[in-house]
C-alpha cells in the first residue's frame, strides 16, 4: 500500500520575509496539494479555479473572500470551493495555507 504522510505541514514551507511561496507537496490523478507560505500583508488577488478546491489554514490569520462573503480565517479554518468561485486571500499575519485542487475524472 503506497501512501504519503507529512507529520508537520507548517515545517514543509518557509514563510518568506516579504512575499509568497508555494510548494507542491503531492500530486496524483485525483488531487494536487499545494502548500503556501504568505508573509503578513501579502495577498492572492481575486481569481477562480477550474476545479473544486479545499483551503485549510494551517497557521496564521487571513481574510478570505469567497464570492461576496468574507471570512476571518484562523488556524484550522477549512473551506470547500466549487469550480469557478471567485476568491482571494489577504494574510493578516504570516500564514501557512494548504490548497487541495480536486481533479475531475476527465482531467
Amino acid at each position: 500500500m503506497d501512501f504519503t504522510a507529512l507529520i508537520d505541514l507548517a515545517a514543509q514551507v518557509t514563510i518568506p520575509a516579504d512575499g509568497t511561496l508555494s510548494r507542491t507537496i503531492f500530486q496524483d490523478a485525483q488531487v494536487k496539494a499545494i502548500l503556501f507560505g504568505f508573509a503578513a500583508g501579502q495577498e492572492l488577488s481575486e481569481h477562480t479555479a477550474s476545479t473544486a478546491a479545499i483551503l485549510h489554514v494551517v497557521q496564521g490569520e487571513a481574510r478570505i473572500t469567497l464570492g461576496t462573503e468574507v471570512l476571518a480565517a484562523r488556524p484550522n479554518t477549512w473551506v470547500y470551493m466549487p469550480p469557478q468561485l471567485p476568491h482571494s486571500i489577504v494574510a493578516l499575519t504570516p500564514v501557512v495555507l494548504l490548497l487541495l485542487l480536486l481533479k475531475s475524472a476527465g482531467e
